[in-house]
């Protein structure tokens, strides 16, 4: 690039970062003192009802006001700012959402960064674009527009009153215009930095972070031992044993041919039995490990393949415009397949309803019945085991099941769909 490539790249950059740090300043002070008004106001509002319904939708706004100021620092400065929000699943109800919103740390993050964001962070987005139009006037004062000021008018610190404190006016306005060459895009950078320092999670929140993932990480191992063990189980009490049983039978027949045809005849029935079973066995043990259906056709088919097995009236809703990575498939596959059996055996429900889809990164999966409600998400409870197996996937389960029902429970798995 050339001297002057270099120079008129440097006076673009100048120009935008002036126009960039204006428009900024213009939303940001304005949306800053909303978001921040709105959310006091709504958790002051809590204790007596009104902030139970507010706050999400407040919150939520921060949230994305924030995460427009991170789009922002990533496409004009480079400065990538981590999100670290807890994933909220839908369906639940106001209180949870509320409180569980209140319990994230991210959420006072928010809070705490917004004061400074209308005071700090409103100067250092505004200061790209003084440096960068204030010159203009003094170089209009410096080309005769002094005469239509009024008497004793200053630009910075040099009062015009002739047209030679006119020309150092404008001789002022040139040093301006060098700063702003020189530190325009800079200042721009140092807002976004300023903004980094508040919105990253602390040491504290990220150390919190690979605790709970040790613990999910734990849960998985756990549970895949556990699952190897019903599988062995499984093969030695159930087909093996019919396989043993079905070779002994055949040596038998293999000395009765001959002197008790009829005995062999019946003893081959008996084994062709046996080896239906064992293979009935075999495929319900292969379909508990990974259901064919669900790796041939994907979630939603291999959900509705589930739902035709069970004794209650199913509705299945799918809208997934693409599929998930098979672990994910699966872990989702078989929480709604726990979810079901629990709404199948304790809820006494005649009916059930099942929607799957796909929306803001989230795969959700919300099971409903009309039975008597009551469930919770307890240890040792089927509920736990499919929050742990979400857990692994940083995915979350939500529980609605008021007393007389109905009951929702809503999981979510952040997930691209293919």
């Amino acid at each position: 690039m050339t001297t002057t490539e270099t120079k008129s790249s440097r006076a673009r950059g100048m120009v935008l970062a002036g126009a960039r740090g204006l428009g900024l300043a213009l939303v940001l002070l304005p949306g800053a003192v909303l978001c921040f008004t709105l959310s006091l106001v709504s958790i002051a509002l809590i204790p007596i009802g009104i902030g139970l319904v507010t706050t999400p939708y407040v919150l939520s706004g921060v949230r994305a006001f924030a995460d427009w100021r991170r789009m922002l620092a990533a496409e004009w400065a480079g400065v990538r700012i981590p999100s670290a929000y807890r994933p909220m699943p839908e369906g639940a109800n106001p209180w949870a959402r509320t409180f569980a919103m209140l319990r994230d740390p991210a959420t006072w993050r928010d809070l705490r960064w917004l004061p400074v964001d209308m005071t700090a962070g409103f100067v250092t987005a505004l200061l790209p674009a003084v440096l960068v139009l204030y010159p203009l006037e003094g170089f209009a004062l410096a080309v005769g527009l002094w005469r239509v000021f009024p008497d004793e008018y200053w630009y910075g610190f040099v009062p015009i009153s002739d047209q030679a404190s006119a020309l150092g006016a404008g001789v002022l306005a040139a040093v301006f215009l060098l700063l702003a060459h020189l530190y325009s895009t800079r200042l721009l950078h140092a807002h976004f930095a300023l903004t980094r320092a508040l919105l990253t999670p602390s040491q504290a929140e990220l150390a919190e972070r690979v605790r709970v993932l040790t613990e999910t990480r734990r849960d998985a191992v756990d549970t895949s031992a556990a699952e190897l063990r019903r599988i062995e189980r499984d093969l030695h009490d159930g087909a093996q044993a019919r396989l043993v049983a079905m070779g002994m039978d055949l040596g038998t027949i293999e000395m009765l041919l001959d002197k008790d045809p009829e005995q062999a005849k019946r003893l081959l029935a008996q084994a062709r039995k046996s080896s239906v079973d064992a293979l009935a066995e075999l495929r319900d043990l292969v379909r508990g490990i990974h259901p064919p259906v669900l790796a041939e056709r994907g979630l939603g088919d291999a959900v509705r393949a589930l739902a035709l097995r069970l004794p209650v009236a199913t509705e299945v809703s799918v809208e997934l415009p693409g599929r998930a990575e098979a672990p994910v498939e699966s872990a989702a596959y078989f929480a709604v397949s726990e979810v079901l059996t629990n709404a199948v055996k304790h809820s006494g429900a005649d009916r059930i309803w099942i929607d799957l889809h796909h929306g803001d990164g989230m795969l959700r999966a919300t099971v409903t019945d009309n039975g008597k409600g009551g469930a919770v998400i307890g240890a040792g409870s089927g509920l736990a085991g499919v929050e742990r197996r979400l857990g692994t996937f940083d995915g979350v389960l939500a529980v609605s099941s008021p007393s007389g029902g109905p009951t929702m429970v809503t999981m979510e798995i952040p997930c691209a769909l293919s």
